[in-house]
């Protein structure tokens, strides 16, 4: 059964859903709620840019990035990845690489891990962007 209102669209079983499709994706696209529930759990669908920017601000990136040793090293405190490379570009590079190399080990085995199940929303962050779009995150724009 849908249930719809000027602000959100809601459907009681993927059925349902399924045969509302076009409906609910307009809704996740024009940024209201869009959600359907499967026995005991609700889903909310969400246009990927609308979550990428909003994840992006409000999960900073806290990179540090430092000269060592003739190179660039780059960390993120409280996360296992850190990446190295002769220039900065590199080193920025390589640190994308592990991000992404973390996002797919995440989801691949560590997101229930007790001191990785909370970086869901870095993992979507990362797997919804680009490398533009990470490289911003990462680093800021370029000047």
């Amino acid at each position: 059964m849908e249930v719809r209102s000027q602000m959100a669209v809601h459907f009681d079983s993927y059925t349902d859903a399924r045969a509302h499709l076009k409906v609910l994706l307009d809704a996740a696209e024009r940024g209201r709620v869009a959600t359907v529930r499967r026995d005991d759990a609700c889903a909310a669908i969400v246009d990927v840019e609308r979550l990428r920017h909003f994840l992006a601000a409000v999960t900073p990136s806290r990179a540090q990035v430092v000269p060592e040793d003739g190179g660039w090293s780059i960390m993120i405190p409280g996360l296992p990845i850190a990446a190295d490379g002769r220039t900065f570009n590199e080193a920025v590079t390589e640190m994308m690489a592990a991000l992404r190399e973390y996002a797919e080990d995440w989801q691949d085995h560590l997101l229930d891990a007790p001191n990785h199940r909370e970086n869901w929303g870095l993992v979507q962050l990362i797997s919804l962007s680009d490398d533009g779009q990470l490289r911003e995150w990462l680093v800021g724009k370029a000047r």
